[in-house]
């Protein structure tokens, strides 16, 4: 389906229309394409540990972080409530010499390596499944696709998609670059890997990798290679559960029209049911993949069961 760019309204309609998954599994669904990963593709995922080595996906949770306050999003604010010169100084209470350490985390949910849920974003006011948007997420939280429901599902095939590498210069895709469904398939069959439903799709870009030689800059919210809206149709087509980037925003930034403001956002989550992820660190499982020439593996990636959230902090493991 092409896309006009003079007409992000009228191209989102279509779109959405055109790839809907409401009422798919049901009036009460509350995992979107995650139905796609079932029992089967986790006995599947399980034959791909042959090595035993284990990666961690995950950004550093602290305040050197990418962001900047847009939205009151600010990197994670770290604090001791008991450390070691407490203890060392009596001031614990405790007998026998006992001391200890605690401490607390303040944060946006989607501020580092993070799951957006199926209610972080509507489509003129409706959530997933065709839901009424203000009966769905209020102050109270999502009162029903809350991110906890998605909590013991995500574990499965991952594949990564090094478009970064097969296509890129030096690895890396410049900002700006929009990615085709044919780059994304030209990339499979590159890497030797397939595709399909159920999986967990990662897309290295490599826009990470130079965030952290160069700077942060403009990496939250700023100018980024990403997923083209074109791709509606393949992340729709392929059945897959989930897909996770190196970027800030997951599609291409700036986007694709004269005026719009992340429009795969708005036909994906709310229409598709896809569970998106974004700034994941895929550096040392690239490097890994390219080495053995093996991209895919078992990958657990849970977010955390926080009643009612529209988004969730994970620590993604994938395992060769």
């Amino acid at each position: 389906m092409t896309p006009d760019r003079h007409d992000p309204e009228g191209s989102i309609a279509r779109a959405a229309r055109a790839y809907s998954n409401w009422g798919r599994w049901g009036d009460d669904d509350v995992l979107g394409t995650l139905n796609f990963l079932d029992e089967a593709k986790r006995r599947e995922a399980a034959t791909l540990v042959r090595r035993g080595v284990s990666f961690s996906l995950a950004q550093s949770f602290d305040m050197h972080g990418p962001q900047k306050g847009w939205r009151r999003r600010t990197n994670p604010v770290h604090t001791m409530l008991d450390t070691g010169t407490d203890a060392a100084l009596g001031l614990q209470g405790f007998p026998h010499g006992l001391g200890g350490a605690d401490d607390v985390i303040a944060m946006p949910l989607q501020c580092s390596t993070q799951w957006d849920g199926l209610g972080h974003i509507f489509d003129h006011g409706k959530a997933w499944n065709g839901r009424d948007a203000a009966r769905t997420v209020t102050s109270e939280g999502d009162l029903v696709t809350g991110i906890e429901h998605m909590a013991p599902h995500v574990a499965g095939r991952g594949v990564l998609l090094d478009v970064g590498r097969t296509i890129g210069e030096d690895g890396e895709l410049p900002d700006g670059f929009a990615i085709t469904g044919e780059h994304l398939t030209g990339t499979a069959e590159a890497q030797g890997v397939a595709v399909g439903r159920g999986d967990i799709v990662l897309i290295r870009t490599g826009q990470l990798a130079r965030a952290r030689r160069d700077g942060w800059g403009d990496y939250a919210g700023g100018p980024a290679p990403g997923l083209s809206f074109t791709t509606a149709g393949w992340l729709h087509g392929t059945e897959i559960a989930a897909i996770a980037t190196d970027t800030w925003g997951f599609e291409v930034r700036p986007n694709e029209f004269d005026v719009a403001f992340q429009p795969l956002h708005q036909v994906a989550i709310p229409n598709i049911g896809l569970l998106i992820g974004e700034m994941w660190d895929l550096e040392a499982l690239a490097e890994a993949c390219a080495a053995d020439g093996a991209y895919e593996f078992l990958l657990t990636a849970a977010p955390l069961p926080i009643t009612g959230a529209v988004g969730s902090p994970v620590n993604p493991i994938a395992v060769k």
